[in-house]
């Protein structure tokens, strides 16, 4: 059984939710894609394999671009897919920052519908700054991703872009860190509130959680304090894992609190920004920091088991460097 930690405010939120109809019809699984006649993840007991990454596909302009087969120092998106086909994983995890350099659909089907576009069909994206804050505010990736993507459907300001759904015996969520356009990230907020319900509804299931920009990092963006509430929520309801992009490495954090603290009982961090575009150098390691690649591409393989899960970082072809380990759910 998952531990709960339950605040005040908390209990307050979930009070209103449960009022308001905070948790309506769409709160709790994906919509259907156009070409999806149903969330191709079953739910049940049986262990699962999801693949993550985000900072992917270059813009069909770069220098590096060749003709999407990219170059020495950089547009590895090919490569990457490649490495996720050969995975067959039952989802895709697609961590924002999925086209650059502006997210127009044009450029989604010039650049990223050549390499990832052929997992599409069992891809669950989160919305990043290059698709959010590109000059058609996010409209590029909701219409190349369609449904599945849960644009404008929670209630709040633009394109809101987060949902759940369940794979295997773990629960998923998928949120929105354009804050706003999500209508905001800090307590009190409708994507807030709308976790704080979500979480609530799946007390003793294992739970992962991604959303582009990370609450921690050692990279060149580094800590990203407006995910703080949110990541708040997460230690209080005994979320297992967080993922995110937007730094353009690799990094795991132990788990730890929303203060970064060092915690057994905390959430762990997983920055994967590996999925072909470049490459930003780490000067210096963050607290609690475990493990950093700022030179391989590649992605994130989880194995997600009935009270537990398994990391591997997997690189592309050529590549050297791997971090795997487990853990328990709360």
């Amino acid at each position: 059984m998952k531990s709960v930690k339950l605040t005040a405010l908390t209990l307050l939120l979930l009070l209103l939710g449960c009022i308001a109809g905070v948790s309506n019809s769409g709160a709790m699984t994906t919509a259907a894609a156009p070409d999806r006649d149903a969330p191709p993840v079953a739910a049940g007991e049986r262990t699962v394999t999801v693949v993550a990454a985000g900072d992917i596909a270059c813009d069909p302009n770069s220098e590096h671009f060749n003709g999407g087969a990219g170059t020495e120092d950089g547009c590895h998106m090919k490569a990457t897919s490649d490495l996720v086909l050969g995975i067959e994983p039952d989802a895709v995890l697609t961590l924002g920052d999925t086209q650059y350099e502006s997210a127009s659909f044009e450029n989604f089907m010039a650049s990223y519908n050549l390499s990832w576009g052929r997992l599409k069909d069992n891809t669950y994206p989160v919305i990043g700054n290059h698709e959010g804050e590109s000059s058609d505010a996010g409209q590029g990736y909701c219409k190349y991703f369609g449904a599945v993507a849960n644009c404008n459907s929670n209630g709040a300001q633009g394109d809101a872009a987060y949902y759940s759904f369940d794979a295997g015996a773990w629960h998923l969520v998928a949120l929105n860190s354009n804050c706003a356009a999500a209508g905001g990230c800090e307590a009190g907020s409708p994507q807030y509130e709308w976790l704080v319900a979500d979480l609530a509804a799946h007390p003793s299931t294992c739970t992962l959680v991604y959303w582009h920009h990370p609450r921690f990092s050692s990279g060149d963006h580094g800590n990203q304090t407006r995910m703080s509430d949110l990541f708040s929520a997460l230690y209080d309801a005994g979320v297992e894992v967080v993922l995110s992009g937007h730094d353009h490495n690799y990094e795991r954090f132990a788990p730890q609190t929303p203060e970064g603290e060092a915690d057994p009982e905390g959430v762990r961090q997983f920055v994967v920004g590996t999925g072909g575009k470049n490459f930003y150098a780490v000067e210096e390691l963050r607290p609690n920091s475990e493990a950093v690649n700022y030179d391989t591409f590649g992605v994130l393989k989880l194995t997600l088991r009935l009270e537990g899960y398994d990391w591997e970082f997997v690189p592309e072809a050529g590549g050297t460097f791997t971090d795997r380990g487990a853990d328990v759910c709360q």
